[in-house]
């Protein structure tokens, strides 16, 4: 498991999560891959794009799981 520090921020959207992390290589693809369901947060299909993920939260996509801390 990988993990994501927020750096003092409250919270990152799950695209940015997704290219940050270097999951999709941009955000339009991200945003294209959640939109499709592919992304889940704490084993719920997420579809929000700026969905809100927060420390201690849990996003699969594809064979990855980062853990936002």
């Amino acid at each position: 498991m990988d993990t994501f520090e927020l750096d003092g921020r409250p919270y990152v959207a799950l695209c940015d999560l997704l290219k940050l992390t270097g999951s999709c290589s941009s955000g339009g693809s991200a945003k294209l891959a959640i939109a499709s369901g592919e992304a889940k947060v704490d084993g719920q299909v997420e579809l929000r794009k700026r969905g809100k993920i927060r420390p201690g939260q849990i996003v699969d996509y594809g064979t990855e799981r980062i853990k936002v801390v």
